[in-house]
């Protein structure tokens, strides 16, 4: 005799957990799944920057981490949020599919570790850094007279 879920007329499964996992997410208001979500990735960004200085982690993905973490805590973006749609655009999109794409480069049982260290650090105060701002200002305004000097005097 064969053990098989019960599927509903739609063919979906309609089981006791699926059903009482739909209706959790479902009470959840949209600003409290918000709210979780970019606690998150809060949590996500943090873990990538603790993977860069962890040695379990190979060095392309460190250098992929590397980059994600600091585009996340750089105060200057991309495509500048004044710009109507694509300014958010990468606040929405492309950050968080940079997390997921350096979490999944990330082998389980390291992002675990390194996931459960910066909750734990975030259980704390919020990571400051002034050595961290100074040098991630200090880097885009190089790239900016890099472009600059480029641009004007070539």
């Amino acid at each position: 005799m064969d053990m098989v879920s019960p599927k509903s007329s739609s063919g979906r499964d309609s089981s006791p957990r699926r059903d009482a996992g739909a209706a959790a997410a479902s009470k959840a208001s949209v600003p409290e799944r918000l709210k979780t979500w970019a606690r998150t990735m809060q949590r996500d960004i943090l873990a990538l920057y603790l993977a860069v200085r962890d040695p379990r982690v190979p060095w392309y993905v460190k250098g992929l981490a590397a980059a994600t973490a600091a585009y996340a805590l750089s105060p200057v973006d991309l495509v500048p949020d004044f710009i109507p749609v694509l300014g958010y655009l990468d606040d929405l999109i492309i950050l968080p599919a940079a997390i997921a794409l350096t979490v999944h480069l990330i082998p389980e049982d390291v992002m675990a570790d390194l996931r459960e260290e910066a909750a734990t650090r975030l259980a704390g105060r919020p990571p400051r850094s002034r050595a961290g701002a100074a040098g991630i200002i200090a880097l885009w305004v190089a790239l900016c007279a890099l472009v600059v000097w480029l641009l004007w005097f070539r």
